[in-house]
Protein backbone atom coordinates (compact mmCIF):
# COMPACT_ATOMS: atom_id res chain seq x y z
CA UNK A 1 0.00 0.00 0.00
CA UNK A 2 1.08 3.40 -0.46
CA UNK A 3 2.23 5.63 2.16
CA UNK A 4 -0.07 8.97 2.47
CA UNK A 5 2.96 11.36 1.70
CA UNK A 6 1.13 13.68 4.28
CA UNK A 7 1.49 11.55 7.40
CA UNK A 8 4.52 9.53 6.32
CA UNK A 9 6.72 12.64 5.59
CA UNK A 10 8.30 10.58 2.57
CA UNK A 11 9.28 12.78 -0.96
CA UNK A 12 6.93 10.67 -3.12
CA UNK A 13 5.83 12.24 -6.67
CA UNK A 14 2.67 12.04 -7.99
CA UNK A 15 3.56 9.78 -10.73
CA UNK A 16 5.28 7.96 -8.54
CA UNK A 17 2.37 7.13 -6.17
CA UNK A 18 0.30 6.80 -9.83
CA UNK A 19 2.85 4.15 -10.71
CA UNK A 20 3.12 2.75 -7.56
CA UNK A 21 -1.00 2.21 -7.56
CA UNK A 22 -0.47 0.74 -11.33
CA UNK A 23 1.83 -1.44 -10.27
CA UNK A 24 -0.38 -3.02 -7.65
CA UNK A 25 -3.50 -3.49 -9.56
CA UNK A 26 -1.91 -5.00 -12.25
CA UNK A 27 -0.03 -7.70 -9.31
CA UNK A 28 -4.04 -7.66 -7.71
CA UNK A 29 -5.25 -8.45 -11.88
CA UNK A 30 -2.68 -11.92 -12.43
CA UNK A 31 -3.39 -12.96 -8.86
CA UNK A 32 -7.48 -12.53 -9.89
CA UNK A 33 -6.64 -14.35 -12.90
CA UNK A 34 -4.59 -17.34 -11.32
CA UNK A 35 -7.44 -19.64 -11.49
CA UNK A 36 -7.86 -19.99 -15.32
CA UNK A 37 -4.52 -19.66 -16.03
CA UNK A 38 -5.37 -16.58 -18.28
CA UNK A 39 -3.31 -13.98 -19.08
CA UNK A 40 -4.32 -10.66 -18.69
CA UNK A 41 -4.34 -9.79 -22.73
CA UNK A 42 -6.32 -12.50 -23.22
CA UNK A 43 -8.58 -11.64 -20.07
CA UNK A 44 -9.20 -8.03 -22.26
CA UNK A 45 -9.88 -9.75 -25.63
CA UNK A 46 -12.54 -12.05 -23.66
CA UNK A 47 -14.03 -8.71 -22.51
CA UNK A 48 -14.17 -7.34 -25.56
CA UNK A 49 -15.72 -10.35 -27.22
CA UNK A 50 -18.10 -10.14 -24.45
CA UNK A 51 -18.96 -6.36 -25.00
CA UNK A 52 -18.98 -6.47 -28.68
CA UNK A 53 -19.99 -10.07 -29.77
CA UNK A 54 -17.94 -11.36 -33.41
CA UNK A 55 -15.49 -9.05 -34.19
CA UNK A 56 -12.95 -9.10 -37.04
CA UNK A 57 -9.22 -10.02 -35.99
CA UNK A 58 -7.66 -6.31 -37.00
CA UNK A 59 -10.79 -4.55 -35.00
CA UNK A 60 -10.10 -6.98 -31.94
CA UNK A 61 -6.47 -5.58 -32.14
CA UNK A 62 -7.63 -1.65 -32.06
CA UNK A 63 -10.35 -2.78 -29.30
CA UNK A 64 -6.98 -3.86 -27.25
CA UNK A 65 -4.37 -1.30 -29.01
CA UNK A 66 -2.39 -4.11 -30.24
CA UNK A 67 -0.86 -4.99 -33.38
CA UNK A 68 -2.41 -7.42 -35.23
CA UNK A 69 0.10 -10.17 -35.18
CA UNK A 70 0.00 -9.70 -31.54
CA UNK A 71 -4.36 -9.98 -31.45
CA UNK A 72 -3.87 -13.09 -33.61
CA UNK A 73 -1.74 -14.46 -31.15
CA UNK A 74 -4.08 -14.01 -28.21
CA UNK A 75 -6.51 -15.54 -31.15
CA UNK A 76 -4.84 -18.50 -31.44
CA UNK A 77 -4.19 -19.04 -27.70
CA UNK A 78 -7.67 -18.65 -26.37
CA UNK A 79 -8.68 -20.85 -29.58
CA UNK A 80 -6.39 -23.86 -28.55
CA UNK A 81 -8.14 -23.51 -24.90
CA UNK A 82 -11.62 -23.59 -26.55
CA UNK A 83 -12.55 -20.27 -25.98
CA UNK A 84 -13.10 -18.83 -28.85
CA UNK A 85 -13.50 -19.89 -32.57
CA UNK A 86 -12.96 -18.24 -36.02
CA UNK A 87 -16.06 -18.58 -38.54
CA UNK A 88 -16.20 -16.86 -41.60
CA UNK A 89 -17.67 -13.51 -42.17
CA UNK A 90 -20.77 -13.92 -44.08
CA UNK A 91 -20.41 -10.78 -45.47
CA UNK A 92 -16.94 -11.19 -46.55
CA UNK A 93 -16.11 -14.76 -47.28
CA UNK A 94 -12.50 -13.77 -47.52
CA UNK A 95 -12.81 -12.04 -43.96
CA UNK A 96 -12.87 -14.37 -40.40
CA UNK A 97 -14.72 -13.46 -37.36
CA UNK A 98 -14.30 -14.17 -34.19
CA UNK A 99 -16.70 -14.93 -31.44
CA UNK A 100 -16.66 -16.98 -27.72
CA UNK A 101 -17.58 -19.86 -27.53
CA UNK A 102 -20.25 -20.95 -24.40
CA UNK A 103 -16.93 -22.32 -22.33
CA UNK A 104 -15.41 -18.66 -23.33
CA UNK A 105 -18.92 -16.59 -22.45
CA UNK A 106 -18.76 -18.84 -18.86
CA UNK A 107 -15.22 -18.36 -18.33
CA UNK A 108 -15.69 -14.42 -19.25
CA UNK A 109 -18.07 -14.02 -17.02
CA UNK A 110 -16.33 -16.02 -14.01
CA UNK A 111 -13.50 -13.26 -14.53
CA UNK A 112 -15.32 -10.09 -15.12
CA UNK A 113 -17.22 -11.38 -11.07
CA UNK A 114 -13.43 -11.67 -10.05
CA UNK A 115 -12.10 -8.49 -11.30
CA UNK A 116 -15.22 -6.79 -9.95
CA UNK A 117 -14.63 -8.55 -6.74
CA UNK A 118 -11.11 -7.58 -6.20
CA UNK A 119 -11.95 -3.77 -7.56
CA UNK A 120 -14.58 -3.53 -4.70
CA UNK A 121 -11.57 -4.94 -2.12
CA UNK A 122 -9.05 -2.30 -4.03
CA UNK A 123 -11.40 0.84 -3.76
CA UNK A 124 -13.26 -0.39 -1.04
CA UNK A 125 -12.02 1.85 1.92
CA UNK A 126 -12.36 4.83 -0.32
CA UNK A 127 -16.04 6.76 0.11
CA UNK A 128 -18.65 7.38 -2.77
CA UNK A 129 -17.02 11.24 -3.08
CA UNK A 130 -13.70 9.57 -3.16
CA UNK A 131 -14.64 6.94 -5.37
CA UNK A 132 -16.49 9.72 -7.93
CA UNK A 133 -13.70 11.94 -7.78
CA UNK A 134 -11.39 9.58 -8.61
CA UNK A 135 -13.08 8.19 -11.54
CA UNK A 136 -13.75 11.81 -12.52
CA UNK A 137 -9.94 12.43 -13.07
CA UNK A 138 -8.66 9.08 -13.88
CA UNK A 139 -11.73 9.49 -17.09
CA UNK A 140 -10.42 13.30 -17.69
CA UNK A 141 -7.01 11.43 -18.17
CA UNK A 142 -7.83 8.87 -20.17
CA UNK A 143 -9.48 11.35 -22.91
Amino acid sequence: MIADTADSGEDESLAEAFWGVASRLRRQTREALAPWDITPSQSRALGVLARHGEVRPGTLAEHLRIAPRSATEVIDDLQARGLVERRSDPADRRATLVVLTAEGERVSTAIRAARRAEADRFFGHLDDADRAELARILRRLRA
